[in-house]
Parts: C-alpha cells; structure tokens; sequence
C-alpha cells in the first residue's frame, strides 16, 4: 500500500515515515523542506520536492505513485507567529490543505490522517479536555487547525473518510531525529540546550492557579505520535473516523520539566521569571478515553522518557542540523 506523507521531512512526519518503513508501506513524502530535513528520511522512502501550492506537482505524483492513502503533516505550528502573519497560516495550513483534498477527490484517494492540534480547544473551561468541549482558539493557528477539521467533515459528502488526531504537546527524540525548529520555542530542547550553553531559560509565569504557579501541559512522546498514525490508518480502513486527542492524560507543570531536565543532566539550569505570555491557558491535559476504547491506543512513554531521549540527541547534535 502506497502512503503519501505530506510534510513528511519534518519532526513529526518523519518519526511516522519511520514506522511507517518499518510496518511495510511504501511511504512517497511529499515535502518542499522549508522546515523539514533529507537527513530525516527513511532510507526506504521516495522524496517528491513540492508544495502544495502546485497542484500540477501534486496531481503528477498521485498520478505516477498511485497513491492509496494520505497522512497530512504539511502546515505552519507556531502560535506566535500566526499572530503577525495570519494569512500565511490561511494560505498554507487551509488553502494549500484545499489544493491536497481537490486532488485526493480528483485521484480517488479517500483516505486521510489529518495532524490537527489542540490548539483547537482555546482556553478549557473543563480539564481533562474532552473532544467534545468547546472549540474557541486564541491564535490563528489554532484557527486554521479547526477550520481544516471541519473541511475534512464537509468532504464527507465526495466519500473522503478522515481521522484527525488533535496532538497534545509533541516532544521526544527517534530514530536520531530531534526538533530542529529555527528558531527554536519548544520548552524541552530550550531547557536541554541551556544545560548545554548555560543560556537562560525564560518562565512565562509563576502566578498561575496552579500547584507550583506555570503553566501544565500533557507531553506526548513523538514516537507515541508516530505510531497512533499508522494505528489510525489501520482503523480508518475499518470505517472509524472522526476525532481524537492525542496525549498521555496526565499534565506536568514547567517548573516540575525543569526539574526532571536537571535530574537527568545532572545540570543547574539558569531560569528566568518573565510576564505571562497572551492566550496562555494555565493548563492543558488531555482527556484520552475516547482514543483508548475506539482506538486501543496508549501513550508507552512518560515525561522522563521524553527528556531521556531528546538529551541524547542534543548531546550528539548541540548545534542542530544546518539547512
């Protein structure tokens, strides 16, 4: 079975081309490498170089590779950034996932994993966040991740089945891949790198409501991540859709990840108290019932296999990749 991989170069997609590989599907990454890596690939997957704003490109390789099935990572992350610059999220993150679905319903491809976020939930009013809570972004990434949601649902009516994972906060190292994002806003590989420079590391906030006073996140490690992917596409052959958060359903503060970075570094890291960041909800965690009983999936890795792994990484590679 022949998987198209948008974005597969990057950090997440290249982790689930690997498992990907490894289960037996010819994986085809469709990836223009603004932000992903050739170093990343797996020696048995085919590189197209292409964006998804050229629909002949993109029409070509489903032509050529007959696809079978689309996992759909391509997109801009940062939250910050689409506060300054909406448009390139709209045009990119929707418009170009428009330009994809066109071509899946022109080739009769009517699968598709979609890498969504909950970033689509806003500020909870309910923790753990459940899939049906309220849906009200405070950024317009997490806008475009909504909007493209409901896209994929209206396409329901041309026979395309979707299954969106919504990801709790993505972390980890596989494979020899690490976050390689430039610059880099991700907390783990910011305290790491501090453990390996002794540069600050900033704290948006110690007043929260909270049980040390920052913020809590669900970390999901990125090899849990890539192999929900290939369990997803398995059961959306099986007619399951809709959906699904992603995380592991326990939450840890920021002061609490800094502390288990300085346990197993065995470093001091030199943090810094900074003014609250706008739209930063004081906790995200993620309800996970839904996944585990539709899906039969569990998060193996916890907060300290995550920083395990991203710590090896960083220590074989203190100054990244370079483009």
């Amino acid at each position: 079975m022949k998987i198209l991989v948008t974005g597969g170069a990057g950090y997440i997609g290249s982790h689930t081309s690997h498992i990907l590989c490894n289960k037996g599907y010819e994986v085809i990454v469709y990836d223009n490498l603004e932000n992903g890596y050739k170093e990343y690939l797996h020696p048995d997957a085919k590189l197209i170089v292409g964006d998804l704003s050229d629909i002949n490109r993109l029409n070509n390789c489903f032509k050529e590779n007959k696809i079978d099935s689309v996992m759909h990572f391509a997109g801009y992350i940062e939250a910050g950034e689409s506060m300054k610059d909406p448009l390139k999220f709209f045009n990119n993150n929707v418009s170009n996932g428009i330009n994809l679905l066109n071509v899946m319903i022109k080739n009769n491809v009517k699968n598709i994993i979609y890498s969504s976020s909950a970033g689509v939930y806003g500020q909870p009013k309910e923790i753990p966040i459940k899939e049906d809570s309220e849906k009200k972004p405070v950024n317009y990434y997490g806008l475009t991740k909504l909007m493209f949601e409901q896209i994929l649902n209206s396409c329901k009516i041309y026979g395309l089945k979707s299954i969106s994972l919504r990801y709790f906060n993505a972390a980890g190292s596989g494979f020899n891949i690490g976050e390689n994002h430039k610059p880099e806003t991700h907390l783990i590989p910011l305290i790491l790198k501090s453990a390996l420079s002794d540069n600050e590391v900033k704290v948006f906030g110690d007043d929260y409501e909270t049980k040390d006073g920052s913020c809590i996140r669900d970390y999901v490690h990125v090899l849990d991540l890539a192999d929900i992917h290939s369990i997803a596409l398995e059961k959306l052959f099986n007619g399951i859709t809709g959906e699904f958060n992603v995380g592991t359903g326990k939450g840890n503060s920021v002061f609490e990840v800094i502390k288990t970075c300085e346990d197993i570094t065995g470093t001091k890291i030199n943090k810094k108290i900074c003014e609250r960041r706008d739209g930063d909800p004081k906790e995200l965690v993620a309800d996970v019932n839904r996944i585990k009983k539709e899906l039969g999936w569990n998060a193996k890795y916890d907060i300290k296999d995550i920083i395990k792994s991203v710590w090896e990484w960083h220590k074989n590679n203190p100054n990244g990749l370079k483009k």
